[in-house]
């Protein structure tokens, strides 16, 4: 890896733990209100999918450390069996997959599909984990079910799909306004 790309992996890992813990106490259903996706989207359409990725190992790996960067200001191994960790996982496919996305498409139908499927994927992959968090280690809410911990999502999804909506706004402009190509389509 060159220096420039160790840079930009650091800072978009910085930018997931500052939006990590953009409202720290604002929870629904137990699951923090964070600006992640965002950032983990702007990870994988800037910087493409192998930097992109790499930047969201990079976060998971820095607060399994102990740095506290992930949401309300927690990190260390703890965090593994926190009911909410399966979102942090589902960030290293989020940007992977939307630089996939912008590196073979340029088009607005392709960005589209690029941010419904970050949607997807983050539900997918969190909501499933918090389930067998809940089930397996975790003391369950009472009445906890499957269909419950879906249901918890319905609050997050106007914010979500707001902020998949500004950052493919924003991943188009921002590449013209820093005049660059997804990193891993440059380096090839």
């Amino acid at each position: 890896m060159k220096a420039k790309e160790i840079v930009l992996c650091a800072l978009f890992a910085a930018l997931m733990g500052v939006g990590a813990n953009i409202a720290p106490l604002l929870t629904i259903g137990g699951v923090p209100v964070t600006l992640q996706l965002l950032f983990a989207i702007l990870a994988g359409g800037l910087l493409g999918s192998r930097l992109g990725a790499m930047s969201m190992f990079a976060y998971l790996f820095i607060g399994l450390a102990g740095a506290p960067i992930f949401a309300q200001f927690k990190g260390g191994l703890g965090s593994f069996i926190s009911p909410t960790f399966g979102y942090i996982i589902s960030f290293i496919f989020v940007a992977y997959i939307v630089g996939k996305f912008f590196e073979c498409k340029q088009s607005w139908l392709s960005y589209t599909g690029a941010g419904i499927l970050a949607i997807a994927v983050n539900y997918i992959i969190g909501t499933n984990y918090m389930y067998f968090a809940y089930v397996y280690w975790v003391e369950a809410p009472a009445g906890f079910s499957y269909v419950l911990a879906w249901s918890w999502m319905v609050a997050y999804l106007p914010l979500d799909i707001g902020v998949t909506i500004l950052s493919i706004i924003l991943i188009p402009r921002l590449q013209k306004a820093i005049r660059f190509k997804p990193l891993s389509k440059r380096l090839t």
